[in-house]
């Protein structure tokens, strides 16, 4: 089987986790600045298969879209340009706000839990674990 991988995309950083080839957990990648997501996701997909790529995709709390779909979308336009594979767009409601918690809850100091990159790569985490929780009822 091949790897699914969820991108937690921002501004200035990209939290990035995989599953392993079974699909069966996930486990937080890395964190990325943004401008260094191209050359990150190129290395990467030269050394594993992925069969499916979920983007987090911001929506207010009452449903309406975020204002970071102005840079979400070009992302996304580009990547299905570069990579032909499949790609789902996700709720990220409340990710980095789990994620925070998360942090909490397996004890990281607060300094640890100020760093923004963690945050990002454990919210593409939770994206990631999310989906293969919902997967196991289909």
């Amino acid at each position: 089987m091949s790897r699914v991988m969820a991108i937690d995309y921002g501004k200035k950083r990209v939290g990035v986790a995989v599953t392993d080839p079974l699909q069966l957990i996930a486990t937080r990648l890395d964190t990325v600045d943004t401008e260094r997501i191209w050359l990150f996701l190129d290395d990467y997909f030269k050394k594993e298969t992925v069969e499916l790529v979920l983007v987090g995709y911001p929506v207010q709390p009452n449903g309406q879209p975020s204002e970071a779909l102005r840079y979400i979308n070009p992302f996304l336009q580009k990547f299905q340009q570069r990579y032909p594979m499949e790609v789902r767009q996700v709720d990220e409601r409340f990710t980095s706000r789990m994620a925070f918690q998360s942090m909490i809850d397996a004890g990281l100091r607060k300094m640890q839990r100020q760093d923004k990159g963690t945050v990002d790569g454990v919210s593409a985490t939770i994206l990631l674990q999310s989906f293969l929780e919902q997967k196991k009822y289909i």
